[in-house]
Parts: C-alpha cells; structure tokens; sequence
C-alpha cells in the first residue's frame, strides 16, 4: 500500500514539474515577441503602408517596425535608435490625438 502512494505522489510531482516546465516556456517565447508596429506610414519616408506592396517588416531591439519597402531599411540601418526615438514620438502623438477625440 505504501509503495502504491509513493508511486502515486511521485506521479504526480512529474506532472505537475511537467506544467510548470510547459508554462515556462510559453512565458518565455511570449516575452520575445516583438512589441506590434501601430502606425500607418513608414517612418522612414512618411508613406502610408500598403501603398507601395506588402510592407517590408523588422524588428530592432524588441520593436516591430514596417516600413513601405524593403529600401528604406537602408536608411533605418543607418540610424535605426533615430527611427526607434521618432516611433515613441509618433506613438505619443496619436493616443493624444485618439484621446483629444474620446473628450
């Protein structure tokens, strides 16, 4: 009878050391996703997304950036931290504005 427990409570610390292994590394694959890209032009050259094709998509330092076309990421390359500063810039001046419109 002992040893039926004993294998039962063993049984159970390798599941339950299973699910926190599991829950580990969903935390972990979540903690490097890419903060979404929200606004609608490229920050290198001003153009609204889509008009020029499929965006062209990267990600720099955690951040998703789109930009209109895969030759803008050579001036993004150049200075990608002047684009990172212009994207919280960008960011902070539309939720003024969507919060201007919610008043």
């Amino acid at each position: 009878m002992n040893k039926i427990l004993l294998l039962a409570g063993l049984l159970a610390m390798a599941a339950s050391l299973t699910s926190r292994a599991e829950d580990a590394t969903k935390d972990a694959k979540d903690a490097k996703k890419p903060k979404p890209y929200t606004l609608e032009k490229c920050l290198v050259s001003d153009e609204k997304l889509g008009e020029m094709g499929e965006p062209f998509k990267l990600v720099y330092k955690g951040q998703e950036f789109k930009l209109c076309c895969k030759s803008c990421k050579k001036d993004f390359d150049k200075e990608p931290d002047k684009y990172v500063k212009k994207l919280v810039e960008a960011e902070k001046a539309a939720k003024a504005k969507a919060a201007k419109k919610t008043t």
